[in-house]
């Protein structure tokens, strides 16, 4: 069996002193991708190096985290939108908003967010979303700024039924995380009721490790269990999980080939 993991920071300096080592992990336990959301300007050259020395296994997003929107974005932005000329990424991301660490700059947040969502309706990309504790005014703002052919994932769900629905009618996908294990995170009031169609697996590497690495640094390397809870959930084989969202990543990103430039 294999697993894409669609979105961990494996690029993080949690990773310096034994990145080949967790490589060599994460191979063996059957991911064959990791997509990489950008955090903002600073995080661009270690990702897209990591991208160098794994082609083919780790692919790039190019985005400003929500929590790195502070005075001045409005650079930041016109600093890094000009990369999508230069070269292929994923998606648009690591995008979204956050009112969990400061409200004081969830206005920001909101307009650098249609920034960049309208930059995944110019270079055709799907975007990938950050919104904890925001799901609900990240949905309002999505449906705003909706055109055809918009599409991405609402990373690291943790929501509703009710939440849920409204996401997969707009025709995003859910991603699923280390949360899923979690005795109290939720989701299995959630899981049984949706179907594979709209899911895909992620890890948020180094956070968030799922249950029994709860506390430890994450990895893509523990996508199996995460895996294996959907299955659980879901009452079906763990090869079924692990086809049908790798087939999901695969659609979301739009069968992303990865392609090394002069600027990469």
């Amino acid at each position: 069996m294999t697993y894409i993991d669609t979105h961990a920071h494996i690029y993080s300096k949690k990773f310096q002193h034994d990145l080949h080592e967790t490589m060599e992990e994460i191979k063996d336990a059957g991911v064959e991708r990791i997509y990489m959301p950008n955090i903002d300007l600073e995080s661009i050259p270690q990702m897209l190096q990591i991208e160098k020395d794994y082609p083919g296994l780790c692919i790039p997003m190019m985005g400003l985290h929500p929590c790195d929107v502070k005075e001045g974005w409005e650079s930041v932005l016109e600093e890094m939108e000009p990369w999508f000329e230069k070269r292929k990424f994923a998606a648009v991301g690591e995008i979204g908003t956050d009112l969990y660490w400061d409200k004081t700059l969830f206005e920001a947040q909101k307009q650098a967010l249609r920034v960049q969502i309208r930059w995944a309706k110019k270079f055709n990309l799907p975007i990938v979303l950050h919104c904890r504790d925001s799901i609900d005014e990240t949905i309002v703002l999505v449906s705003q700024e909706f055109e055809a052919g918009l599409t991405g994932v609402f990373h690291c769900f943790t929501g509703d039924l009710a939440q849920a629905e409204k996401i997969i009618e707009m025709g995003f996908y859910l991603g699923i995380g280390g949360v899923a294990t979690f005795k109290n995170g939720g989701l299995d009031k959630v899981i049984p009721h949706l179907s594979l169609d709209n899911l895909v697996l992620e890890t948020d590497a180094p956070y968030l490790a799922p249950v029994p690495y709860r506390g430890k640094r994450n990895t893509p390397a523990y996508l199996p269990e995460i895996a294996q809870k959907v299955a659980d959930f879901l009452e079906i084989p763990l090869k079924e999980v692990a086809e049908s969202t790798r087939l999901n990543a695969l659609k979301l990103f739009q069968e992303y080939e990865p392609e090394l430039s002069k600027y990469g």
